[in-house]
């Protein structure tokens, strides 16, 4: 099998994925996203990386791209969803990644599935923001509509201080994705799925906001039951995601909440924290995936 990943840029995970294929007897090859490139020719239409081909993939890794621009974002998509059409397998899929980087399509998509989130609203206007703020009891979680990592992500429980924020965002002219606080949440996981299989779950220990294990945040292994599994697991199918990192926080007294999906989910910390050989469980899972559902190229 012949796999090929689209990284940001070499490191950790490069190396690791080029250690855990070898291990398995896989072939690897690691691209950038930034050499990605098309063409319709004569000869009909390729797409490389490199010098790697990508119809000649068994399959296509994704991994996290590093806030590329609109017309790169458009460009690259487009590659992916045509390579889709030419039979090549992508894991995630291009639409899974569509829908679980916009936080406020994937959250709808996770509530019409019947997970529960918590209130949030979304607007553009400083004046519908103070609203809602006042709305959602005054103690607010602000993400930016896209991003990863906790970057950007800020709790608001001050009027002024959140006034002050609304009307930065309006000049700006970007988006207000506001989030209720979940009271008395006591508990915050981060499940990491493959296809609806639990992989491993590990609990965020720390009151430090927002909690994220890139910013420091002490991860330890978690016990969860079926009460939080399932909802991770509806809502990762209501993004279309194989590969899945589902955060879940548990409100005292109350349901588990799926707060986000994220279909190109980090796992270095989760594999030190949980003594688990993440990356080899995920190439063993696409070679697996191609066995039980092969692509005619």
């Amino acid at each position: 099998m012949n796999v090929v990943a689209l990284i940001e840029k070499e490191g950790w995970l490069a190396e690791d994925l080029g250690r855990a294929a070898l291990e398995l007897g896989i072939g690897l090859t690691s691209v950038r996203w930034e050499e990605l490139a098309a063409n319709l020719g004569k000869c009909g239409e390729s797409v490389m990386a490199g010098n790697a081909a990508l119809r000649d993939a068994d399959a296509l890794l994704l991994r996290t791209m590093r806030m590329p621009s609109f017309e790169q974002v458009f460009f690259r998509m487009d590659v992916l969803h045509r390579l889709e059409a030419m039979g090549t397998m992508i894991v995630n899929s291009p639409a899974a990644v569509e829908i679980s980087v916009d936080k406020y399509r994937s959250l709808a998509m996770v509530r019409e599935a019947g997970v529960a989130t918590p209130d949030t609203f979304v607007c553009q206007r400083y004046e519908d923001a103070i609203r809602a703020f006042d709305a959602l009891g005054g103690d607010v979680v602000m993400k930016p509509l896209f991003g990863s990592q906790g970057f950007g992500v800020v709790r608001i429980s001050d009027r002024v201080m959140a006034q002050r924020a609304f009307a930065q965002l309006q000049r700006m002219a970007q988006v207000a994705y506001l989030q209720a606080f979940v009271a008395g949440s006591g508990k915050e996981f981060r499940l990491f799925l493959l296809g609806d299989t639990l992989l491993a779950a590990v609990e965020k220990c720390t009151d430090q906001w927002p909690r994220n294990a890139t910013r420091g945040t002490r991860i330890t292994p978690a016990e969860v039951d079926d009460a939080v599994v399932e909802p991770a697991r509806v809502a990762a199918r209501a993004c279309g995601a194989q590969i899945a990192g589902v955060d879940v926080v548990v409100a005292e007294g109350g349901p588990p909440y799926v707060l986000e999906v994220n279909a190109m989910p980090g796992w270095k910390a989760l594999s030190h924290a949980c003594d688990l050989d993440v990356t080899k469980c995920v190439l063993q899972f696409l070679a697996d995936a191609k066995v039980r559902c092969p692509l005619e190229k």
